[in-house]
């Protein structure tokens, strides 16, 4: 995670508030959930989604968030799995819709062997979200042009891409941010590499539906 001053600045950007419905996809560990937990506090609602097309790793992704959603002060939590493209049917329409680290999954082998595209989600997403609900994306970078060919072997996609394939679904560029840079990032190497770990080069956008 963040430090605090980031992740303060990370919610805000992202436009959580008190009140707000927000979907944390593929939530890991679940800090992103409780963080937002806490901020849109008993009037709004956080939706934990876990894709189906992770729900089996050894970790039990869904037991974890469905443990969470019990812990004292979470009854606005839900836990929720369901293919990525079928997000539709599973969650209610929202505020916010928060992709952490998760974006260049979508153009890997285990998340499209179910069924799942970027344009697919996307499209997923843009009808999910309520109008003038925000789409939020902070993905590690690829180098440019790479577009993204790096998704499977760096886990890294190209900022440009990401924004070329969102607006196709219908969405507006709202805010990019550069908070997350580190231009000392040689982008060729794998995220999880020691030299880089922690500290990618990120891209943050926030599009917007209509």
């Amino acid at each position: 995670m963040y430090d605090q001053s980031k992740l303060s600045e990370l919610i805000r950007f992202a436009r959580v508030e008190a009140g707000s419905a927000v979907i944390d996809v593929y939530p890991g560990d679940g800090d992103w959930t409780r963080l937002f937990s806490d901020v849109v506090g008993p009037e709004g609602r956080v939706t934990s989604f876990v894709p189906a097309e992770v729900a089996h790793f050894k970790n039990d992704p869904v037991g974890r968030m469905r443990t969470l959603a019990k812990e004292p002060g979470r009854e606005n939590v839900a836990a929720v799995s369901a293919d990525l493209v079928a997000i539709g049917e599973a969650a209610q329409p929202a505020d916010v819709l928060w992709l952490h680290l998760f974006y260049h999954d979508l153009h890997t082998a285990l998340i499209q062997a179910r069924g799942a595209t970027a344009a697919r989600f996307n499209r997923a997403v843009y009808d999910l979200l309520k109008p003038g609900g925000s789409y939020v994306i902070v993905d590690h970078a690829a180098a440019v042009g790479a577009g993204a060919s790096d998704a499977q072997s760096l886990h890294r996609i190209e900022p440009a891409s990401v924004r070329e394939e969102v607006e196709a679904a219908g969405f507006v560029l709202d805010a990019e941010s550069a908070m997350l840079a580190n231009k000392d990032d040689p982008h060729a190497i794998k995220v999880f590499d020691p030299a880089i770990k922690g500290e990618t080069d990120r891209c943050a956008y926030r599009f917007v539906k209509p």
